[in-house]
């Protein structure tokens, strides 16, 4: 169980209480270093995927567990920027994007239950909207627009980001619906 993937996502979950209360402090670069914080957990993402795969450490606990950590990380950011910017667009794509991994975790849980988890595996669209996603994040969490004198629009970036992230979110969501249909609908 303790493979150094899993270690990686244990890792993840353990960062979110450190997230949440670094970007809340009372302190000049609270949010940059909240960003970054946002940031290695995304690293680690990616590097138990590959680590379980390259080391052959792929496990039944890493296979539940990663999504799960995935789904929780992002799930705080998204409550934090929307308390933060407190727009209704940026409300409707936060809403969207955690109605939309609630809908394709219990399609994919039933598909597995049914024998037919291989036609709503993750697309290449489902990893384009999590890397769009999990950028926009990082710029909206990190609240840059100037770093040392030079405009960044992080921010900026970030909220076009998140729009391209739901529009992905959804269409890769009717795309796994569309996959899985015929087995909702049969007897």
């Amino acid at each position: 169980m303790w493979t150094i993937p899993n270690i990686l996502t244990s890792l993840r979950v353990l960062l979110i209480p450190v997230f949440v209360v670094v970007f809340f402090l009372d302190w000049k670069w609270a949010h940059e270093t909240a960003a970054f914080i946002f940031w290695l957990a995304a690293i680690t993402d990616w590097f138990d995927g590959y680590l379980a795969r390259r080391l052959g450490q792929s496990t039944a606990f890493g296979a539940f567990f990663d999504p799960v950590a995935d789904k929780l990380i992002v799930g705080a950011a998204l409550l934090m920027i929307i308390h933060h910017y407190d727009t209704v667009w940026i409300t409707i794509c936060a809403i969207l994007l955690m109605s939309r991994e609630i809908f394709v975790s219990a399609l994919r849980e039933w598909m597995a239950e049914s024998g037919k988890s291989a036609e709503v595996r993750v697309s290449l669209m489902g990893k384009a909207k999590t890397m769009a996603q999990m950028l926009a994040l990082i710029g909206l969490v990190s609240g840059l627009e100037v770093f040392m004198g030079v405009p960044i629009y992080w921010v900026t970036l970030g909220k076009i980001l998140l729009a391209f992230a739901t529009v992905l979110s959804v269409w890769s969501m009717i795309d796994y619906l569309r996959a899985a249909w015929k087995h909702l609908v049969a007897g």
